[in-house]
């Protein structure tokens, strides 16, 4: 495990594109807290959300299998 803050590796979905529709997330942290950090790209100081990886999973399944609707 590191002391690196988790701020320092978000990654931006590429669904996101070029829009105003920007998500970013940590995968780094999953892997040893089960958890992942999703956050607003256009407010990086503001708050992040951490959700179950399981839950996650499904989510990015779901975009990507365009099972999901707005």
């Amino acid at each position: 495990m590191t002391n690196e803050p988790i701020t320092s590796r978000w990654v931006k979905s590429s669904y996101s594109g070029t829009g105003s529709a920007c998500v970013e997330w940590a995968p780094h942290v999953a892997s040893t807290t089960g958890r992942v950090p999703v956050r607003d790209s256009k407010n990086v100081s503001g708050q992040a959300i951490a959700v179950p990886a399981g839950a996650f999973a499904a989510f990015v399944n779901g975009v990507k299998s365009g099972s999901l609707h707005r």
